[in-house]
């Protein structure tokens, strides 16, 4: 259809303004189901990512396979080419841990390129035109590189695309390389399915989590794509592979909640999103034949169906329990305090047991000072900070929120820096603090060894109970409220045998909670045992009698009753029943 001058000038605008719309107006995508091209038609997620892409410097896709992201991002990228003035071309990078991955991508955006009206004006360029590398009319150019330390030689880019992100092997020097190389101004896009606990995908995805860095997370899962979920169920069970594979154990009029009858695109998904906190797993007829071309394998499915990141196998807090605390205790904090790194969940109740775990760095390091609050009574955190400020610093703001929570603190005084804020601590004045080695169901006795020591533990010496606690509290039930922490735990495995954070990952959310939990079960467990027992014992005192002492004048528990003689020229030299209760406290009791 031709268009007038005036006519092409509206709708260019129109295009420049709305990317869904000229899009789904003016591209078409090869269906394979129908052997021939139709139109892009986008669903709500594909929208939602484009417009992300619009609005925000710096991306970060999560999806499943078949998503239709590298597609949708590859139609979006052609736009911005086309749309692209002179005075200030795009230059298009994309890197993938293979050259034919990222010359897939590039190919796609080629062919979009060449869909768009002619009135628009670009044509390729002559002078580079090759599938690694080629250059529009206008200036624009896209080039498609594999890993390497020379990938971004000689070219600075606008967009840096990378495509299957996970699948890039490289280190954090390479990735600063690439942040580098958009230090004048641009966008980076990050799009792939999950491959485990990765260095590259997986690290961004975390820190935006954390809040450490400027990415947006656009979240996107096969329930909501029309094409997938047309005859969408929710079936009420601990394991989706389970049920495909035996059904004959489930009583499906009992489990089945159906959404086949309700328009793909008029479904209520946060509705059915709260569905998933009561046990209910999403399940369609593409659903199970793409879990029978991965064999059933629940890693894979996992991975590439659900988006969920999945560690090494040798995960120290087994998946499920993290799959369970992230659907049923982690929620947003109520408040949040200094600039975003200290969350509160609960306010303190007078009467309930607190304790605080600190784990600390020196503030310039690669890892954070934390701490955390945990409510023994109700077996919850209620509080937790994460943050880069030094150790007396780190005194200053736990005194306060101690102080608040009337908490009693144990501080890791690990490789000295523990012991800095822990001597702050004593300076300040704060009294209820965790000395290793002193019994706190003795703590009303004198004992000049516990002035002698630096109030804190010893981390790595006990590393194995501690985080065995952890562990088994996790399994109990603990509710954890906090993402960040819930992350962290994804990448918590065992490294040679030894419970530890993997390379470029971080623990100081586990510690500090790990802490705080083994110290609450060993000493107010203790306390509250000796304190349950010292009362049953008084009460046993109080209300056990006997006859024949009752009618003695004579008693004395240490000595064997003797006949009452009256050679004592009227005085009982014996105490009395009434002189060893009015002196009882004599005893120590």
């Amino acid at each position: 259809m031709g268009l007038s001058r005036e006519q092409a000038i509206l709708e260019y605008a129109r295009c420049v303004k709305d990317t869904p719309y000229a899009l789904k107006t003016y591209l078409q995508t090869y269906d394979n189901t129908q052997s021939k091209y139709v139109p892009l038609e986008l669903f709500p997620d594909q929208v939602h990512l484009i417009n992300d892409f619009d609005t925000y410097e710096e991306n970060i896709a999560l999806k499943y396979r078949q998503a239709g992201v590298s597609t949708v991002t590859s139609a979006w990228v052609s736009k911005r080419l086309v749309t692209a003035p002179k005075t200030k071309p795009e230059k298009i990078l994309i890197i993938a841990n293979k050259l034919d991955t990222s010359q897939e991508m590039a190919n796609k955006i080629r062919a979009f390129v060449d869909q768009w009206p002619s009135w628009f004006g670009i044509s390729f360029s002559v002078e580079k035109n090759s599938q690694r590398h080629f250059k529009l009319s206008n200036g624009c150019e896209v080039k498609a590189v594999a890993t390497s330390k020379d990938a971004l030689r000689g070219y600075t880019p606008t967009i840096l695309i990378f495509d299957e992100a996970a699948f890039i092997e490289a280190d954090n020097d390479f990735w600063s390389a690439c942040m580098a190389s958009l230090s004048t101004g641009g966008k980076v896009i990050v799009i792939s399915t999950p491959n485990g606990f990765d260095p590259i995908y997986y690290s961004i995805y975390d820190q935006a989590l954390r809040e450490m860095n400027d990415f947006k997370i656009t979240e996107m899962y096969w329930y909501r794509d029309p094409r997938y979920a047309k005859d969408l169920k929710l079936i009420k069970c601990k394991d989706i592979v389970h049920y495909i594979l035996n059904r004959e154990d489930y009583d499906d009029s009992e489990i089945i909640i159906e959404y086949g009858h309700i328009d793909p695109m008029k479904r209520n998904f946060e509705e059915i999103k709260e569905k998933f906190h009561d046990g209910y797993k999403p399940y369609s007829s593409w659903f199970e034949a793409m879990a029978k071309k991965l064999k059933f394998d629940r890693r894979k499915i996992a991975q590439e169906l659900e988006c969920n990141f999945l560690g090494s196998g040798d995960n120290v807090i087994p998946p499920e329990t993290v799959e369970y605390l992230k659907d049923n205790c982690v929620r947003e904090p109520e408040k949040k305090f200094m600039g975003g790194s200290l969350w509160q969940w609960k306010e303190p109740i007078l009467g309930h047991k607190y304790v605080m775990g600190i784990d600390v760095s020196r503030g310039d390091s690669e890892d954070f000072t934390t701490f955390c609050i945990i409510d023994f009574d109700e077996r919850e955190q209620v509080l937790e900070y994460l943050g880069k400020i030094p150790p007396d610093v780190a005194a200053e703001v736990a005194y306060k929120w101690a102080t608040m929570y009337s908490a009693f603190i144990v501080i890791d005084i690990t490789g000295g820096m523990g012991v800095s804020t822990s001597r702050k601590l004593q300076e300040m004045g704060y009294k209820n603090l965790y000395i290793d080695g002193i019994n706190v169901a003795d703590k009303w006795k004198y004992n000049s060894k516990a002035d002698e020591k630096i109030p804190g533990i010893n981390f790595n010496s006990k590393r194995v109970q501690i985080v065995a606690a952890f562990e088994e509290s996790l399994r109990h039930k603990f509710q954890v409220r906090s993402n960040r922490l819930i992350n962290e735990l994804g990448t918590f495995v065992y490294v040679n045998g030894r419970p530890d954070h993997q390379k470029g990952q971080h623990d100081d959310l586990i510690m500090a909670m790990a802490m705080a939990i083994y110290v609450a079960e060993s000493s107010f467990t203790q306390l509250e045992k000796v304190t349950e027992q010292t009362k049953a014992m008084i009460d046993s005192w109080s209300v056990s009698t006997n006859e024949y002492k009752e009618k003695s004048q004579d008693f004395n528990p240490a000595l064997p009753v003797m006949p009452n003689h009256n050679h004592n020229r009227g005085m009982n030299q014996n105490p009395t029943r009434n002189d060893y209760e009015k002196y009882l406290w004599l005893f120590g009791r």
